[in-house]
Formats: C-alpha cells, sequence, structure tokens
C-alpha cells in the first residue's frame, strides 16, 4: 500500500474509533474491524508489559532496495490488523489461530502482501504443519485467536518481547509472536541465502517457540541448520534452513541447547 494511502486509511479507522465505530474489549482484544478494512489499536491494548521511556526523534532505517522498506526505530505503537482468511493449512492435528497485524509506521510492507506472505510461509508443506500434530489459520481482529503476528518497530519490539531490550532480534512472547521489521527488511549479515529465506526462516522460528520448541544446535559443519537454532546470531557452521521438515518427511532437528552468541548492538 502507497504511504499516503495507507496513511489515509489508518487516519480513517482512527476517526471511526474516536467515533465509537471501534473499540477494544477483554485482555486488550480488539472487537470487529471496519469492512473489509484494517483496524487500528494502541501497543498498549495489544500487551501487558510497560512501555519504555518515550522515545520521539524517528531515526529511519532504509532497506536495501529491492526491498523498499523503510521505518523509523520508534514507531507509534498502532497496528494495522489484517482481514482472516479461510485458508486452513495442514490436513490434520490442533487447530492454532493466529491474528496479523503491522505498526502504521512502516513503509513498503501492503498489510495484503504480507499477510499473504505469512500465510504461505506457515502453509508451506516443509513448515509446522507437515508433521499432523499442528493446522493454522490466520483470522480476523474480532476473532478468537490463540496467537498474534506483529511486524513491529525495533523499539515496539522491546516492548512486546519484554525481557532485555536488544532492538534488533525477534522473539516469542506469551501469545505475541513479534517479527522485528529491521530483520523482515535487511535480515542479518552474511547469513549466506537469499532474503526470501530468512523470512521463512524469522516466521518459522519464532512461531515455533509458539508451539511449544525450544532452541537446539547446529548437529555439524556442513549439515542443515535446524529452524530452531539461533540463525540470525550465528550458523556455527551450519547452513540456513527455515523448515522443520525441508525434505516433507521426518522432522528435521538438532540437540537441544543455544549458544552464548552476542546480541549485535542497534537496529539496522
Amino acid at each position: 500500500m502507497p504511504k499516503t494511502a495507507r496513511r489515509a486509511a489508518a487516519a480513517a479507522v482512527l476517526a471511526l474509533a474516536v467515533g465509537g465505530g471501534v473499540a477494544a474489549c477483554g485482555e486488550g482484544q480488539p472487537v470487529a474491524a471496519p469492512a473489509a478494512g484494517p483496524i487500528l489499536t494502541a501497543i498498549g491494548d495489544a500487551t501487558s508489559v510497560p512501555p519504555p521511556p518515550d522515545e520521539r526523534a524517528p531515526v529511519t532505517q532504509a532497506a536495501p532496495a529491492e526491498a523498499a522498506i523503510s521505518f523509523p526505530r520508534t514507531g507509534s505503537g498502532q497496528w494495522m490488523f489484517t482481514p482472516g482468511s479461510d485458508e486452513v493449512a495442514g490436513p490434520a492435528g490442533r487447530l492454532m489461530r493466529y491474528r496479523i497485524a503491522i505498526e502504521t509506521d512502516i513503509d513498503g510492507v501492503g498489510p495484503g502482501e504480507f499477510a499473504k506472505a505469512i500465510r504461505t510461509i506457515l502453509g508451506d508443506p516443509r513448515g509446522w504443519t507437515a508433521g499432523g500434530q499442528w493446522r493454522l489459520q490466520q483470522v480476523g481482529p474480532s476473532d478468537s485467536a490463540d496467537f498474534t503476528i506483529y511486524l513491529a518497530t525495533p523499539a515496539s519490539r522491546d516492548k512486546l518481547c519484554g525481557g532485555t531490550p536488544d532492538s534488533y532480534t525477534s522473539c516469542r512472547n506469551g501469545s505475541n509472536v513479534v517479527l522485528n521489521v529491521a530483520r523482515w527488511a535487511n535480515a542479518v549479515p552474511n547469513y549466506g541465502a537469499p532474503l526470501d529465506v530468512y523470512r521463512q526462516y524469522m516466521v518459522t522460528h519464532e512461531t515455533g517457540h509458539r508451539l511449544g520448541q525450544g532452541h537446539e544446535l547446529c548437529p555439524g559443519p556442513g549439515q542443515r541448520a535446524p529452524v530452531m537454532e539461533q540463525q540470525t546470531l550465528g550458523l556455527h557452521g551450519c547452513v540456513p534452513n527455515p523448515w522443520p521438515f525441508p525434505d516433507g518427511g521426518r522432522e528435521y532437528a538438532g540437540p537441544s541447547g543455544e549458544y552464548d552468541d552476542p546480541i549485535p548492538a542497534g537496529d539496522s
């Protein structure tokens, strides 16, 4: 969505909210959005994590030219929730419903295109639904959901994730699956795979945490990295891999554990 169109949509939804057309109910779950449009809600309504000190000065981070994504370090904490879908990924297993929300300050990521990318990743036959334990479905902002996937600016990532702020990684915190837009736009240095592969990894890894998966280690030099290895911080001799079932058959995993890798400074 072009920047001006998104701002207009956000303003229209905000006007409805002020006028009583949009509200939030118990535990910060929003009620129905305007027909065929996004819903705007404050980050304070989306999470119980207290916000950090106010940071108003925006620092725009420019993505590679082909990505055409820009964003401030500190966003507004206002979200566009996308409409749901009838698609259900996976033939069997427990149904897990998820919402999708994009912070309104992010330019160059259309809500519809982003939601489609998330559904495609989570519905891939090499993903979490391949083992028959899980089915996944995107729902709308007024529907009951098991988790929400946020595309957040670095400072909002820190609010939603809780713990020690780093503005660099993505995370899962309770029912929040938080994708740092800096990583969505720029991936990480020396990852060794295209941006699309890194995006598949970050979505699958953080969703894996919501499905009860812990961190894993590289099983050996030159082998595929388990999707639950912290590939953002280092591959430790493995090669990038974004899937738990990379061959569509038996689940691929490594030894349980995590490395003591330093987290890079900043939010680029």
